[in-house]
């Protein structure tokens, strides 16, 4: 099944992006690695414009694209804040919570509603999220979840799952006045225009390391575009809901790299916990494929 392995390439990828954002928030602050992350992707996107028919754009593809590109815009600042104060082990795993608010968000946004199946997914989610912080329970009960809480970088993550939640359903209006390969262009050039003024602003003091230090920023750009293409393949090949739930394991890479490369602690119980949450997920995005909603 190539879709199958596509789809791993691009879990495997993003858990790869994140460990060398991780690296990377040393030299680099948030905003130049935003803002350089979506123009590269963007760039080395755009030659997939030759080969594809420019689709005429609906009268809904302009606000979708204002508020999905707002929105993401936020998001990639705060997740890379949230990595750059805490363990990526943590944030990773939280930062895939987006189908869980997606529950909420799509009901009042797209009209489409959880099924049986999603609940049962989301009660997975949640008990993953306990066993996730399970040595704090000799805290209390309830401690685990609030260990989430406390963390600066979990609450972060968990704020960047929320509002991804909320510009993934433009993003699906987005695309339905557009193409899946149009729309995914637009919107990286728009948050890397949106983003630059605020870069400017906020890393004056720092530009000049992209004097040196540039060329990391495009092999960054280079990785999240090949996970793109690769995503927007396996789309092609098999149903949307497969390829993100696929996609959704990239927190167990993540974990396993922050291990291994960045030497990170409580390895066991955030896997374990990591594994039922993707569990969850996928129960989620399977009960929308059964209904329709993919």
């Amino acid at each position: 099944m190539p879709w199958l392995f596509l789809a791993t390439s691009v879990a495997f990828l993003q858990s790869v992006k994140d460990v060398y954002n991780k690296t990377q928030l040393k030299s680099f602050d948030e905003y130049i690695i935003g803002c350089s992350l979506t123009f590269f992707t963007a760039l080395f996107l755009s030659p997939l414009l030759f080969l594809i028919d420019i689709p005429q754009l609906g009268n809904n593809f302009w606000f979708p694209l204002f508020i999905s590109s707002s929105l993401n815009g936020i998001c990639y600042i705060f997740y890379f804040k949230a990595i750059k104060i805490s363990n990526l082990s943590v944030v990773a795993p939280i930062s895939t919570l987006s189908p869980l608010f997606l529950l909420i968000t799509s009901p009042l946004i797209l009209q489409e509603f959880p099924q049986p199946l999603g609940i049962i997914g989301l009660l997975f989610i949640v008990v993953g999220s306990y066993l996730f912080n399970l040595k704090e329970k000799q805290k209390g009960y309830l401690a685990p979840f609030r260990a989430i809480i406390i963390d600066r970088g979990s609450r972060l993550a968990l704020l960047d799952a929320f509002l991804w939640s909320i510009s993934t359903n433009f993003d699906k209006i987005g695309i339905q006045n557009s193409s899946p390969i149009f729309w995914g262009i637009s919107l990286f050039f728009t948050v890397s225009i949106m983003l630059l003024p605020i870069a400017l602003y906020k890393s004056h003091q720092n530009l000049y390391k992209l004097k040196t230090g540039g060329w990391k920023l495009i092999i960054y750009g280079i990785i999240n575009s090949v996970a793109m293409g690769c995503q927007m393949i396996a789309i092609n090949l098999t149903f949307v809901a497969y390829v993100i739930s696929v996609k959704r394991t990239s927190a167990l890479f993540s974990i396993v790299l922050g291990k291994i490369i960045l030497k990170e602690k409580g390895f066991r119980e955030r896997l374990l916990g990591a594994a039922i949450m993707v569990s969850g997920l996928f129960l989620i995005t399977i009960s929308q494929l059964e209904f329709g909603k993919i």
